[in-house]
């Protein structure tokens, strides 16, 4: 049964986060006491700080940690920009073939973060609960992709701390609205280069 009501939403993450260690078997705990982790895209456009917030979106941060202590993101491509909506990327290779997944985690959505400029959120098929690896950067105030009172909505995560001026040069890129080598909608006529994410040190 697909729970749609926000109020069976934040009942449903209550239940979830009370069993995360199951659920979540790769809490790859990076840094398990720190609340706010950051870590750095290094991009071939600069590099881009991003505070992750455990507190809000525990599963997807332990998720996307995954991904960063494997270096499964090193080399991948943003492969797809909306200007003025998102720009999103982590899930493909220069030669725009697909990445391998870990299994799907649960949509975290409801837990108050919203899809505000220099937001980071999870990209996700139509189902809810169907994010892996890819993520989008928030390119604009879309309270579309938030949730409301009978949808799901894509989950934040985390925020930009530093390197604005690096995403919104990344956001002038120009977009083709068809690729025809790829036959996608909104790649980038030269994909940025997500070179690889690094943790910082905590405090």
């Amino acid at each position: 049964m697909v729970m749609t009501r926000f109020s069976t939403v934040k009942s449903f993450l209550a239940l979830v986060l009370l069993t995360a260690s199951i659920v979540a078997p790769a809490a790859a705990q990076v840094q398990p006491d720190n609340p706010f982790p950051r870590v750095v895209f290094v991009t071939s456009a600069g590099d881009i700080t991003v505070e992750l917030n455990r507190e809000a979106a525990p599963l997807t941060v332990e998720n996307f940690f995954r991904y960063v202590k494997k270096a499964q993101y090193n080399g991948t491509i943003f492969h797809r920009l909306v200007p003025d909506f998102v720009l999103q990327g982590g899930g493909y290779d220069a030669d725009f073939q697909a990445k391998p997944t870990f299994e799907t985690i649960v949509n975290e959505s409801g837990n108050g973060l919203l899809n505000t400029y220099g937001t980071i959120a999870m990209a996700r098929e139509r189902k809810p609960h169907t994010a892996t690896r890819q993520f989008f950067f928030n390119l604009n105030e879309n309270t579309s992709l938030d949730p409301d009172s009978g949808d799901w909505g894509y989950t934040v995560f985390g925020r930009v701390v530093d390197g604005l001026d690096v995403l919104e040069q990344l956001a002038k890129i120009e977009s083709l609205p068809y690729d025809k080598e790829t036959g996608w909608r909104d790649v980038p006529a030269e994909p940025p280069v997500l070179k690889r994410i690094e943790v910082v040190p905590a405090n």
